[in-house]
């Protein structure tokens, strides 16, 4: 390691982001060597990590990558990538099984056999899972585990990448600072090859599952530097958060309608039935708004798992009934509060099939990419799988750029935990920041029409004006909002987990992806005002 001028070389590559798909891509490259710059301790910023469902992959006996990839085509709503998805799910088992000798206690049988298990609008038991309600910590954990032993991995905890850094059209490295240190020259940092892998959007609304500091970063360094953002508008809900008030909203998984526990309202009426012949285990979009219509027209709704669940949800779901418990609520004896939240983003970075962005110099994998699996609506579970696969894919494009070697640390940087946890509240709480994740949730968020996504547009303009001072990561987050309520209004038509009031069918000549770059984004926001 090379310091001077506020500039630190990483060796090899270097990866933005410590979720699953950084990480992976970075066992993958090794013994190359590899620095994964991340803002939080490793495990505790990241989606993946509370991924409570699994790993999607067609193990089981009569089931097939093609299904998968069927099943995967169906939930996408029409512009799911027909290659992407088969691709992906071929390379399904390989993933699973570096997961696991890397260390994942995946659930087994007395034999030794995976134990399936199943999820909305999937056809067949698929779900690689642990203890239930856990895959996401627990593939972590092990992951984390065997980064730690990896010598050519250099993990750098306490630093926030700001920008991506250009040099000729090509991405040289990332411009960065110390969490909390907001006054400082930013730092350089280096690289032959930079890797983008940290996380979607989650955070920009003001109900979500996602970790605090999930808020569009990575889509809007990427967009800011003239990247091509795919699919910006498909923003997907889960349709059952449980509904206690806090921030995040902690997730009531999808597997616990897979088991057979069902939706009802304040009246005790059963209303997805009604709505689709799947009832429960529709698809993600059609679930999610069948819940908000209800919270609109003033019903609350439960997800209820007493009858087919009882005293089993405690061990079989442990997660989820921590999560009960901890808001007052006993999930043996009453039914859960839940409501739609925002989940997961479908859109992104936009790769090809080596996770190759449309700037030279950077790859993208993970939530903050869009691949094309996804379309207009992700599949349960498939988005642990995609970031393994194109991690793999990442590091065989990337691989032999320089030899082994074991890494020093870069000094000077360390986490600091209570300057980290003061800056995310100062984050959080400022006004700017409730004002935005309030314009998202109610103008661009689980139902939308032109009005209301003009206005978004508007008010997102007038934030970015009037904010006293705007730093950089709140520009990141703006600029995400923009992509996202440019592309709404730019699609007229309803799909997936994007939903037109006023367009609300499918129009079939919409049947593509939206490819966007900020300067049209921005096209678009000027002519709302």
């Amino acid at each position: 390691m090379t310091t001077f001028d506020n500039t630190l070389y990483a060796d090899g590559a270097l990866i933005v982001g410590a979720g699953l798909a950084g990480l992976f891509t970075a066992l993958k490259l090794a013994p190359r060597p590899v620095t994964v710059l991340s803002p939080k301790p490793l495990g505790t910023g990241a989606s993946s990590a509370w991924a409570q469902g699994g790993v999607a992959a067609a193990m089981g006996e009569g089931d097939s990558p093609h299904a998968h990839a069927q099943d995967t085509e169906m939930a996408g709503a029409g512009i799911v990538d027909h290659g992407t998805a088969e691709g992906v799910t071929a390379e399904a088992v390989a993933r699973i099984e570096d997961l696991a000798r890397w260390g994942t206690p995946f659930d087994r049988d007395d034999f030794g056999n995976f134990e399936l298990g199943r999820e909305a609008a999937h056809s067949a038991n698929r779900i690689v899972k642990v203890e239930g309600d856990r895959a996401g910590w627990a593939i972590m954990q092990a992951i984390i585990a065997q980064v730690r032993r990896t010598p050519s991995i250099r993990v750098v905890e306490g630093i926030t990448a700001l920008s991506l850094a250009r040099e000729n059209g090509r991405v040289v490295g990332v411009y960065c600072r110390k969490l909390g240190d907001r006054y400082s020259e930013p730092i350089f940092v280096r690289a032959r090859a930079t890797v983008l892998a940290a996380g979607g959007l989650g955070g920009l609304y003001a109900v979500t599952t996602n970790p605090p500091g999930v808020r569009g970063h990575a889509m809007g360094m990427a967009a800011r530097a003239g990247a091509v953002i795919a699919d910006p508008e498909f923003v997907q809900f889960h349709p059952t958060a449980i509904a206690t008030g806090a921030d995040p909203a902690p997730l009531a998984t999808e597997a616990l309608r897979g088991e057979g526990a069902i939706l009802v309202n304040d009246r005790g009426e059963r209303f997805m039935p009604a709505i689709h012949p799947d009832a429960e285990l529709a698809p993600r979009d059609i679930v999610a708004r069948a819940n908000f219509r209800q919270i609109q027209a003033g019903r609350r709704v439960f997800l209820d798992t007493r009858e087919v669940l009882g005293a089993a949800i405690l061990t079989r779901f442990p997660t989820v009934s921590k999560y009960c418990r901890d808001a007052g609520i006993d999930p043996v004896a009453e039914m859960i509060p839940v409501t739609p939240a925002a989940h997961f983003h479908m859109g992104g970075v936009k790769v090809d099939e080596r996770g190759r962005s449309s700037l030279p110099g950077l790859w993208v994998c993970g939530e903050a990419s869009c691949t094309g699996l996804h379309g207009a609506n992700r599949l349960a579970s498939n988005s642990l799988l995609e970031a393994v696969v194109y991690g793999a894919r990442i590091a065989e494009d990337i691989g032999g750029l320089e030899p082994a070697g074991q890494l020093a640390p870069f000094k000077g940087i360390e986490w600091d935990e209570a300057e980290g946890n003061r800056a995310e509240e100062v984050l959080r709480n400022s006004l700017a920041v409730q004002q935005l994740r309030g314009i998202m949730t109610n103008l661009v968020g689980v139902e939308r029409h032109r009005e209301g996504l003009q206005q978004a547009l508007r008010d997102i303009a007038v934030l970015e004006a009037q904010a006293e001072q705007v730093t950089t990561a709140y520009l990141n987050m703006t600029t995400s909002a923009t992509m996202v309520a440019a592309a709404a209004l730019k699609r007229t038509e309803s799909r997936g987990g994007h939903f037109r009031t006023d367009f609300p069918e499918p129009d079939p000549s919409w049947e593509h992806h939206t490819q966007m770059t900020l300067g049209e984004a921005l096209s678009i926001r000027a002519a709302a005002r």
